[in-house]
């Protein structure tokens, strides 16, 4: 039988009183979605709308890439305000991810950094290069990092006038530089590994020790400091 509205539905079906009776883990991806999503709309319920989405998208990780535009234009019912539900859950996810580091975290491995920024730069679709500001026991600072710059890296946007602006500010002691490869390789390329010796020659002189630079991909990392592009 279908239903226009979860309202509809025998109480101990509704997702929602699902997950009160069974818990979140209990529960299918298309539901959790419904529950996110709470209405239907043009004649569909919250689950058959949240299963067109996984159907569109293909997956959970699919959908938190989409655009705003494309699950809107894509998925008939999903308008900018159920969009917007769903970017602002999967960005609450992000965010408890992160806050589960400790703020006292030292980063002495490519695979901390990794496991600290890959949330925020996961399923980007531009490259987006952060700066990571450490105190002297290589803790974060504020437990922010900054964006130096945001699309196709070149040695012209990541100038290190810029990417150790906020490093001097904030009296850093060291840095590790971060960007991502929306390909999904993490392999450097030319410019990466010139931008590498170029910052941190600019390190040096300016008395701000350079760590490492980490390239995030969906399939891993590479570190330029493992990788032997940086001087330890």
């Amino acid at each position: 039988m279908t239903y226009k509205s979860i309202r509809e539905w025998p109480e101990d079906e509704r997702p929602r009183e699902r997950l009160l009776k069974h818990g979140p883990a209990a529960m299918p991806d298309s539901h959790l979605i419904a529950i996110i999503l709470r209405t239907g709309a043009g004649g569909k319920s919250a689950l058959d709308l949240s299963m067109e989405l996984i159907d569109m998208f293909g997956s959970l990780k699919g959908i938190e890439q989409a655009s705003l535009q494309e699950l809107t234009s894509k998925v008939k019912g999903i308008g900018t305000a159920k969009a917007a539900q769903i970017k602002a859950a999967a960005e609450l996810g992000r965010r408890i991810f992160r806050e589960s580091v400790p703020k006292d975290h030292i980063f002495s491995t490519g695979r901390d950094v990794y496991d600290f920024c890959y949330p925020k730069l996961r399923g980007l679709g531009r490259e987006i290069f952060l700066c990571m500001m450490l105190d002297a026991k290589n803790r974060l600072i504020n437990q922010i990092e900054t964006e130096v710059s945001s699309g196709t890296l070149t040695s012209s946007i990541v100038h290190p006038r810029e990417a150790f602006r906020e490093a001097v500010k904030a009296s850093a002691a060291s840095v590790i530089f971060v960007h991502n490869h929306p390909s999904g390789d993490p392999s450097p390329s030319r410019e990466d590994i010139a931008i590498t010796g170029r910052l941190s020659e600019a390190g040096n002189i300016m008395g701000i020790r350079m760590l490492d630079h980490i390239i995030i991909a969906d399939s891993g990392y590479c570190s330029m400091l493992e990788k032997g592009y940086l001087k330890a």
